[in-house]
């Protein structure tokens, strides 16, 4: 046999051996990450009056990120503790952080904390924590396979809940006319939902809408949801961070606690503390009794032991100093009314600058809504030339991060949105 015949049998039996052939070669391509595709663009853009109103983490007026100085206090605590070790966490981390989390939520004088019929698991941040919750769910929760999500939400909910079994369904919540809480379709739908559907709640500070529900509006929902037997799941990622005011924003979950309600609530440190990278986070649990939460936080360890082995001590350290020295927890209180306080006065200038423009339909939403997030009402033809023409980032849905707005950028983000909102 000649060279080049051996070279040609070479080549045949490589193409026609099985192994040659990549099993991923059938893999899709995913799309990029809305949010973080947009923080990739405006980084590179050079521009110099880019603005980047897509990405959820508070910034200063000189849109610098913002390391809250209580959390620097804990951090040269750490530093200085020379007893510290990098040894493994417990599995559902450390009870000091655990009792502390799901005592900011519940409330200290929560009857749930009182009566011992609750358990906390430290979590990867807010996402770990409805993860967690979720797929406890998909094995233990028997009444439905039906979980619901408002329209519109946070992206992960879907996936989250989607990936470890449930049917996600959507209930009405932006009502785009009044640019506000479609209250009656909301409620319409626990109504006509299967009976014990899990639904996702966001405890404040809605995301994307930025729309909460009234205290009234609450207990209606609450009383449709008893009649149902609906088994509420509680998002809270912006607790003390969307009034300024801890208890505030607590109060939907304690009013359900308080009729009795079994629940969970997903925490996350990373607003409120600026943690956004430590991944600081808490399942809470609320059960009927003492019994009860034992054996839910027994599988709950025994689910985070198969998935995360233990939770990262960084974060959670600093949180833990934190909510238990009363000093720093005072201190921490009012990083929050800062954060707070920047975001409802970017609120009110943009909705004056609007006001003083003239531009076109009404803006009062702007302020009407709370929390990191607003929803704008523009549309994704407008974002799209905000973005080509102005260099203004933010996502398809005309939702908006207060956060990117300061008061250097606001004028030219007003005059921008007055523009497409006339002509485009």
């Amino acid at each position: 046999m000649t060279q080049s015949s051996k070279r040609l049998n070479q080549i045949n039996n490589h193409l026609n051996n099985p192994v040659s052939v990549s099993v991923f070669q059938d893999v899709p391509q995913a799309p990029p990450d809305a949010i973080f595709s947009l923080t990739a663009q405006h980084k590179v853009d050079t521009n110099v009056n880019k603005i980047n109103v897509g990405v959820g983490a508070f910034r200063t007026d000189e849109l610098k990120p913002y390391v809250l100085p209580v959390v620097k206090k804990a951090d040269a605590i750490l530093f200085n503790n020379q007893d510290l070790d990098h040894e493994y966490q417990p599995i559902a981390g450390q009870p000091t952080y655990t009792l502390a989390a799901a005592k900011l939520i519940l409330g200290e004088n929560s009857p749930a904390i009182q009566e011992g019929r609750f358990a906390a698991v430290q979590t990867i941040s807010g996402t770990g924590a409805n993860h967690t919750g979720a797929a406890f769910l998909s094995q233990f929760y028997k009444k439905s396979k039906d979980c619901y999500i408002s329209n519109p939400t946070w992206a992960n909910h879907r996936s989250i809940f989607s990936l470890v079994g449930f049917n996600v369904k959507e209930y009405p919540y932006w009502d785009p006319t009044s640019r506000g809480l479609n209250y009656e379709g909301m409620l319409q739908a626990m109504r006509e939902a299967k009976e014990g559907s899990v639904f996702i709640l966001h405890a404040c500070a809605h995301n994307p809408t930025g729309v909460d529900p009234t205290r009234e509006q609450w207990k209606g929902i609450a009383e449709v949801m008893r009649q149902k037997g609906h088994f509420p799941f509680f998002d809270c990622a912006y607790q003390g961070f969307a009034s300024g005011d801890l208890d505030n924003d607590a109060w939907a979950v304690r009013y359900f606690v308080e009729q009795g309600f079994e629940l969970f609530i997903a925490q996350s440190f990373a607003k409120n503390f600026g943690l956004y990278g430590e991944r600081a986070g808490n399942l809470t649990i609320v059960t009927h009794n003492e019994e009860n939460a034992k054996r839910t936080f027994s599988q709950f360890e025994k689910l985070q032991r198969s998935e995360i082995s233990n939770p990262p001590a960084y974060g959670s350290r600093i949180v833990d100093i934190v909510l238990n020295d009363p000093a720093l927890y005072a201190e921490w209180k009012e990083n929050l009314k800062y954060m707070s306080n920047r975001i409802i006065d970017m609120r009110k200038a943009l909705f004056n600058r609007l006001t003083e423009l003239k531009t076109p339909g009404t803006w009062n939403h702007i302020t009407d809504q709370i929390g990191m997030f607003s929803f704008t009402g523009l549309n994704p033809n407008q974002v799209k030339v905000l973005r080509e023409k102005y260099h203004i980032y933010m996502t398809d849905n005309g939702r908006i991060s207060m956060a990117g707005v300061s008061t250097k950028n606001v004028d030219y983000f007003a005059k921008s949105i007055d523009d497409v909102v006339r002509n485009v």
